[in-house]
């Protein structure tokens, strides 16, 4: 996600770079960002400070359509600290962008110039223009917490025939439907090719009901 950000801020560091002024193309890519970095901090646990923990509730109804806005369920200085760590991530990100940008200013020249003869680049042509790139060292692990050390050892490996029979079963599934069943009330909800009495993609009778 901390890559995200800093692709987010990419145009509005290039403005800023090159043209030494930012103009208002950027405010989407500033909205994404800041959305982004803002659920980072409430949502998805990746504030030291704050820690793992969701603040803020949605009042949200996808299915109907509706998305009634986010209510706080956190006191104001808390809503400063996710302020403070909002500000920072975009802060930092914005800052990452313009240092890749300036240390690969031939590389962004190249296409530039690449752009404006062609209009368009196949993949081919991209990798080849982006041969000189000089890479940044990868993020060291984030576990949130220095008492947290990644484990060394590597995920498990998964043995070739449980690929195989996991792949032999999802083209199964894929080519016979299948049903989901969702219970919301006592008689639940059926979605799928359920193969009624009537032939597949039939729904069946409903239940009797005693009066």
């Amino acid at each position: 996600m901390l890559d995200q950000l800093a692709y987010m801020l990419g145009g509005m560091a290039a403005e800023a770079l090159i043209f030494h002024d930012v103009t208002s193309g950027a405010g989407n890519d500033i909205e994404k960002a800041t959305s982004l970095a803002r659920a980072m901090v409430t949502q998805y646990g990746m504030s030291d400070r704050l820690g793992a923990i969701k603040l803020g509730d949605s009042n949200s109804e996808p299915f109907l359509g509706r998305d009634m806005g986010h209510q706080r369920n956190y006191s104001e200085k808390v809503a400063a600290v996710i302020d403070e760590e909002t500000k920072a991530l975009l802060s930092n990100a914005h800052q990452e962008a313009y240092d890749i940008l300036e240390q690969n200013r031939d590389v962004l020249d190249s296409l530039v110039l690449e752009l404006l003869d062609q209009e368009t680049l196949d993949k081919a042509e991209i990798a080849r223009v982006f041969e000189p790139l000089r890479l940044r060292p990868g993020r060291p692990a984030w576990t949130g917490s220095d008492a947290r050390t990644p484990s060394a050892i590597p995920p498990v490996e998964i043995p070739q025939e449980i690929r195989d029979r996991a792949a032999a079963g999802a083209a199964i599934d894929s080519s016979e439907g299948g049903v989901i069943l969702t219970p919301p009330g006592p008689d639940g909800d059926s979605h799928g090719d359920l193969g009624g009495p009537a032939g597949p993609g039939t729904t069946p009778p409903a239940p009797p009901t005693t009066i």
